[in-house]
């Protein structure tokens, strides 16, 4: 009795989240295997894999899928040297170092979308923006970013708002540090780079396995700073898969063939989350 009712009073809940996940997942699975546009929505029939075919074979997908892996991979490495890096200049005890801490996190809680809109506008416009004013100060040309430079303007937007939640897992793991060791390392000769090589980088082993898992699984789906800036363009040069799965559903009105490659981008995530868990299963073993 004592294990049965926990499991009742917990019952309405598990079922209701099986079901909010379930039924979303058994309808993309449904409209994937049948043709289904929404401006001819007589037209409807099974059609089994031609959907997958038809995205994977989409002259877009090939270009998707790298730029889904770039943004991925500079994202994740800038924000974990960065993060590393602001973390231990803020370690140190000075003066207003809890303003300091607060401002450096504060731009992860800024919604997406005005996160775009704000570089957008105020930072990367050509014409009144203020790169383009530090670029007219020193007698340069200003650089019209989203057009000459797109996918890395979006990894610049995107590395900006997850670099505080970087610096601020690594904040709080270089808390528990063993201070005496640390001392006991001075006293015996040791410089501050092999402080970091030998003792503080071990000890944020494990923050920076959490930070890649985290940021890995988020970033697959960064869809609001491309639409908001650049529309994935121009042509596809910054379109990545959340984008082009985008394109199909609501600019082609291709419901089956979004579908299809919404299940693609599933299976990616999930095998990048296996992979994921195990290094930091490996990490925590440590």
């Amino acid at each position: 009795m004592n294990r049965f009712l926990p499991r009742v009073l917990l019952a309405p809940a598990m079922v209701t989240l099986f079901l909010w996940m379930i039924v979303p997942l058994v309808m993309t699975i449904y409209f994937s295997v049948i043709r289904y546009n929404l401006l001819q929505p007589d037209e409807t029939g099974f059609v089994g894999l031609a959907n997958y075919v038809y995205f994977m074979t989409d002259p877009s997908f090939g270009t998707a899928i790298m730029n889904t892996l770039l943004l991925l991979g500079s994202v994740i490495l800038i924000t974990v040297i960065g993060g590393i890096m602001l973390a231990l200049l803020v370690d140190a005890p000075f003066p207003g170092r809890n303003i300091v801490r607060i401002l450096l996190i504060s731009p992860f809680f800024v919604i997406p979308t005005v996160n775009a809109l704000l570089w957008k506008h105020m930072m990367m416009n050509p014409i009144y923006g203020v790169l383009a004013q530090v670029w007219k100060f020193f007698g340069a040309t200003p650089v019209d970013w989203l057009t000459d430079w797109p996918l890395w303007s979006v990894i610049l937007i995107v590395t900006w708002q997850w670099l505080p939640f970087a610096t601020l897992i690594f904040i709080t793991a270089l808390q528990s540090m063993d201070r005496e060791q640390l001392e006991a390392s001075r006293m015996d000769g040791a410089n501050y780079l092999q402080q970091l090589r030998y003792l503080y980088i071990p000890h944020l082993g494990r923050s920076m396995a959490v930070v890649v898992m985290i940021e890995m699984i988020f970033l697959l789906s960064v869809f609001a700073e491309i639409y908001t800036t650049t529309s994935g363009g121009p042509g596809d040069a910054s379109t990545n898969l959340a984008f082009l799965i985008f394109k199909q559903a609501l600019l082609n009105f291709d419901a089956g063939a979004a579908s299809a490659g919404a299940l693609l981008a599933v299976v990616l995530a999930n095998i990048a989350g296996i992979f994921l868990i195990r290094m930091v299963g490996k990490n925590l073993d440590k």
